[in-house]
């Protein structure tokens, strides 16, 4: 078990340390912001919709580790898929923050599974998920914390 939570590490520490699709998206035809005050997390997520699809993806902000590096997994995550798929993968992630249960099948996501016992950090995990939410609802509210029930 020890393997499996070093490598859950690793994989936070790589994408605070190295994220990826981060800046702004000079080609975003959908924007939202999201801000957590308790913490002082904030995100910009930045989509490409072609159609029902997210053609390109990006996130800008500033904040701890686990919401940085959550963000660039996102993106990593929810690049060429639809509105319903980006929606099912926010809920398995969600499941996974939230109950420290690992997906069926291992992937990235996983490596979240131990935010569920700091119950404080759900919520900087999931900041910039809310925040692509509302992007792909061209939802102009921005999405913070107090208005997500995590």
């Amino acid at each position: 078990m020890n393997d499996l939570t070093d490598l859950y590490q690793s994989v936070i520490l790589d994408h605070n340390r190295r994220p990826r699709n981060r800046g702004k998206l000079p080609t975003a035809n959908r924007v939202a912001h999201g801000d957590n005050p308790t913490c002082g997390d904030q995100c910009s997520v930045f989509l490409r919709l072609e159609g029902d699809r997210i053609a390109d993806i990006s996130f800008d902000g500033a904040g701890c580790a686990i919401s940085q590096a959550s963000a660039s997994l996102m993106t990593t995550q929810l690049k060429g898929k639809t509105a319903a798929e980006a929606q099912a993968l926010y809920d398995q992630f969600h499941h996974i923050v939230t109950t420290g249960e690992p997906p069926e099948e291992i992937n990235d996501l996983a490596a979240f599974a131990g935010v569920h016992s700091f119950p404080a950090r759900i919520k900087c995990a999931t900041l910039g998920w809310h925040a692509a939410l509302n992007a792909l609802k061209n939802d102009p509210a921005e999405a913070t914390t107090e208005t997500h029930k995590d």
